[in-house]
């Protein structure tokens, strides 16, 4: 059978990787894809990124099943597209995807089926925004209501910090960011302390199917500081997810979650993602929700699953989730993002990657920001590649991902020297 991953990032070549391991699969299609799906043989790239053409494209080509990765097709409503033409595809309907696409959305959502998170409120106007700031003072989180490819969020630690976001967000919106009504809008949310965790599940509008559980590192240098990014690396599994913390956001936030959406007349099926703050006492709250995969989560997650993808996500299609049991490599696995200069701002774009290695059994170089210019493969965007590995323990994935991580060359290169830092402490293995 044939498959179709739209998308042309480092985790729509991840889900493409796995689903060619699949016995069932004939050929897996990426649009558009990206300078690393181009060059291995086991894809094919197709042109079209608009949902109609990709309908069209899909129907022509008699595609089995086709999978969503990023959020922007799911807001414009690729998944009704296909499903209106009969086609099999896996991802949240344009309706369900506010849940990511809108923060005021999501945070409404949450509020009206008690599912926890940060207190907010919600602000077209600067002036009232800038009021609520000096009231309740800072550390302060300031989110852009809109899709902003993971840098619409400012942790705000001072007042002079959060009244800039608010200016930068709802005067000048240069973000770019796209909002779902006519005017910006910020969401102002009480600054949760803790530890953050990535927690991804598959849904099929009742059931639902946990994957390894993951940690990503939002800011742009060591020690988590600097801007926040789209994530600089990302682990799995991630030992702040206790037994216990995974019982409970199954109970409070992933099964309210899709019960709510469902009493709400948006059944929710796709990948769901909640962004988790976990407090010293194991106490989760919801972060914010997305409508897909985590990226550069996905890496690592689709390194240790040795279920079969097509498999998976053909029961998700068919309602029947709960018939299926994952399997996961018991080994951890670790992801390094390798970013161009000036990233996340203003990344610079062509310049020439070399030293790639080749995909070997623990070693696996994902594209993301990358394409081929006159059959050279150059920079084309802001995280370029993610290296992920696997190993036995987090030391040793650190160990190995940095080895491969040094071999690859372009100019401007940046990447974080620590990924994985706050699993070793907690796995017993030193600082």
């Amino acid at each position: 059978m044939k498959v179709l991953v739209i998308g042309g990032g480092g985790r729509e070549h991840a889900l493409a990787w796995r689903l060619a391991h699949s016995e069932r699969i004939t050929r897996v299609y990426v649009a558009p894809g990206n300078g690393g799906t181009a060059l291995d043989k086991r894809f094919v790239q197709v042109p079209h990124t608009d949902p109609v053409a990709l309908r069209e494209w899909a129907q022509q080509e008699k595609i089995a099943l086709t999978v969503v990765g990023p959020e922007g097709p799911l807001a414009a409503g690729v998944v009704d597209e296909f499903r209106d033409h009969g086609l099999r595809i896996f991802g949240p309907t344009k309706a369900a995807a506010q849940l990511e696409s809108s923060k005021a959305f999501s945070k409404a959502f949450m509020k009206r089926h008690k599912i926890p998170t940060a207190e907010y409120e919600t602000f077209t106007d600067a002036t009232a925004a800038h009021a609520y700031v000096d009231a309740k003072g800072a550390p302060i989180v300031i989110k852009a209501d809109g899709l902003a490819a993971g840098k619409g969020v400012v942790v705000a630690t001072s007042l002079a910090e959060a009244h800039e976001a608010i200016d930068f967000m709802l005067l000048d919106n240069k973000l770019g960011i796209s909002h779902n009504e006519g005017g910006a809008r910020v969401v102002i949310e009480e600054f949760l302390a803790g530890e953050e965790a990535s927690f991804i599940v598959l849904c099929d509008g009742r059931n639902v199917a946990a994957l390894a559980t993951s940690q990503d590192h939002k800011r742009l240098l060591d020690g988590d500081n600097g801007p926040n990014t789209g994530g600089m690396g990302a682990y799995s599994p991630a030992p702040v997810v206790t037994a216990e913390v995974h019982a409970r956001v199954m109970r409070e936030i992933i099964l309210p979650t899709i019960r709510g959406m469902e009493r709400d007349g948006i059944p929710y099926t796709g990948f769901l993602y909640a962004g988790l703050m976990i407090d010293a006492a194991g106490h989760p709250k919801t972060l914010e929700f997305n409508c897909r995969m985590g990226d550069p989560e996905t890496q690592p997650i689709m390194m240790r699953l040795k279920s079969d993808l097509f498999d998976l996500l053909w029961h998700a299609t068919d309602g029947t989730l709960d018939q299926v049991e994952l399997e996961w490599d018991r080994r951890t696995a670790l992801g390094v993002v390798l970013a161009a200069h000036g990233y996340p701002l203003d990344p610079r774009k062509g310049d020439a990657i070399s030293g790639v290695p080749a995909e070997a059994p623990d070693a696996v170089v994902f594209h993301a920001g990358t394409a081929l210019q006159d059959g050279k493969l150059v920079t084309s965007g802001g995280r370029v590649m993610c290296v992920t590995v696997l190993a036995d323990n987090v030391k040793l994935a650190q160990q190995r991902a940095y080895e491969v991580a040094a071999q690859v060359r372009f100019d401007g290169v940046q990447y974080r020297r620590d990924i994985g830092h706050r699993a070793v402490p907690a796995r017993g293995q030193g600082a």
